[in-house]
């Protein structure tokens, strides 16, 4: 088979595990990222009545970029409506806790996050399902930390049937765990990834490395180096070098003090 041909027969895996009622997810419009160079490839994006699961691999420091990957989603499937972020407690103590100001500054309104704090992912589970099936939510969030039985096989396939029956989309995040079996439609590993200053040396956009681990209607796993616009929030492709950068010649070193040769200014 062509690489074409495959492209094409993931892309209508895709729709019809979109469409067919029977795969328990709701014919619905998918979550765009925004960015051509995702949606293409994914179908339009991601199934919305469906579980997702972002993973912060153990032994890293990206908890924050694996959440701000997770919020982002939320944020893009909620449009206007309110979503639950459901938090466990010792997230609190290994990531910090969450504050108002930078949700604003990554383009969350805090009025329109209900947070809920739970003691270990056995309550997350609990209270992730009963989210579920609020059908006016725009989205549930779920984070949790570390390795446990409570998000097996079995608990992820209610999350995902929940999901499916109300329409809602369900965001897991996984900090400090290793991918594992589960009935997410899809599985993400997420890491930072350097970003570039904005005008003045400031600081520059979430920038974060995804990599498509899994998706359940066969389309084949890349990876992507992607940006958050907090102001349009959406997720964006890098911006571009400022400015045209001269290669060192080659077969020749460049030359030392090489700067000396531009006269100072002012």
């Amino acid at each position: 088979m062509t690489h074409a041909a495959h492209e094409t027969l993931a892309a209508l895996k895709a729709l019809l595990a979109r469409s067919n009622p029977a795969s328990g997810l709701a014919a619905a419009e998918p979550i765009p990222f925004g960015t051509a160079s995702l949606d293409g490839p994914l179908g339009g994006g991601l199934p919305r009545a469906a579980l997702h699961e972002a993973y912060a691999e153990e032994g890293t420091n990206d908890a924050a970029a694996a959440a701000g990957f997770g919020l982002g989603i939320a944020l893009r499937a909620a449009g206007a409506r309110s979503l639950v972020w459901i938090r466990q407690d010792f997230v609190d103590q290994e990531a910090g806790r969450l504050f108002g100001s930078g949700l604003a500054a990554f383009g969350a309104e805090p009025d329109r996050i209900v947070l809920v704090r739970v003691p270990d992912q056995q309550g997350a589970v609990r209270a992730a399902e009963e989210a579920l099936r609020c059908p006016p939510l725009g989205a549930v969030l779920v984070e949790v930390w570390g390795k446990s039985r409570a998000l097996d096989l079995n608990a992820t396939r209610r999350l995902g049937f929940a999901a499916g029956r109300s329409g809602v989309p369900c965001i897991l995040v996984r900090l400090a765990a290793t991918p594992a079996p589960s009935a997410a439609m899809t599985r993400w590993s997420v890491s930072a990834a350097p970003s570039r200053p904005l005008e003045a040396n400031a600081p520059g956009r979430p920038a974060l490395a995804l990599a498509l681990l899994r998706h359940r209607a066969g389309i084949p796993g890349r990876t992507w180096h992607v940006e958050w616009d907090r102001d349009r929030l959406t997720f964006a492709e890098p911006a571009p070098l400022s400015r045209p950068v001269v290669s060192v010649p080659a077969g020749r070193e460049a030359a030392a003090g090489g700067h000396a040769a531009w006269r100072r200014a002012g």
